[in-house]
């Protein structure tokens, strides 16, 4: 009588253990089909805070505002890419969500990278069509502390969208063209969702435009 309420037992083991199985394989077929439908996503930048600020001498007050931020886009061959910026923490989940909200209207984004890709050299980020907040430079032309220095401002696209006074260009030989996609414009959704957050959009500015820069006070 023993052996056979023993026989039960395990019989009765195994029958629940196969139906947790059947009850577990639809989670891992659903998990499967779920990686298998993520698009593949370019990498723009994958490095770390202490690269992303190397080769430049950054004061110590100044680094312990920033932060190094990974950005999800649209790039212009209609793939998912994924860069990284540095901002200041004051503005850290602005940045966040003013990302997410280019994302979901697909604004096109080229590269974003911090400008230590660059040798920290402004001109070159540009020309390479590189949207990128932090460096530690002057106002072009001044003495005084551009609000890139302090990671409050964040050009895009900017050699699609350039700083134009008269009959100065930078990045030299860029165009303005309201045409081409991820050129920024008056009344655009990207001017709206940077003002959103209470950032204000350098195409505004007179007697020159800087239109690739937001920057936030």
């Amino acid at each position: 009588m023993g052996k056979y309420f023993l026989i039960l037992a395990l019989f009765a083991a195994f029958i629940a253990g196969c139906s947790e199985q059947k009850q577990q394989k639809p989670e891992v077929i659903k998990e499967e089909e779920k990686k298998a439908a993520l698009p593949d996503t370019v990498i723009d930048s994958d490095i770390t805070f202490d690269e992303a600020l190397s080769g430049d001498d950054i004061p110590a007050s100044v680094i312990k505002d920033l932060v190094l931020l990974d950005v999800v886009y649209h790039g212009f061959d209609n793939k998912i890419h994924k860069g990284q910026i540095v901002v200041s923490k004051k503005v850290q989940k602005d940045v966040t969500a003013i990302f997410r909200d280019l994302f979901e209207i697909k604004f096109p984004v080229e590269k974003v990278r911090p400008v230590s890709f660059y040798g920290w050299d402004d001109d070159r980020s540009m020309r390479d069509n590189n949207t990128s907040g932090f460096n530690y430079r002057n106002v072009a032309g001044t003495s005084e502390k551009s609000r890139h220095a302090y990671g409050l401002a964040i050009d895009i696209n900017p050699l699609l969208n350039p700083y134009i006074n008269k009959s100065i260009v930078q990045p030299s030989g860029a165009v303005y063209d309201t045409t081409k996609a991820g050129t920024i414009k008056k009344n655009s959704d990207v001017v709206k969702i940077f003002k959103k957050y209470g950032w204000i959009w350098g195409g505004d500015w007179i007697p020159y435009q800087d239109y690739q820069h937001f920057t936030k006070y």
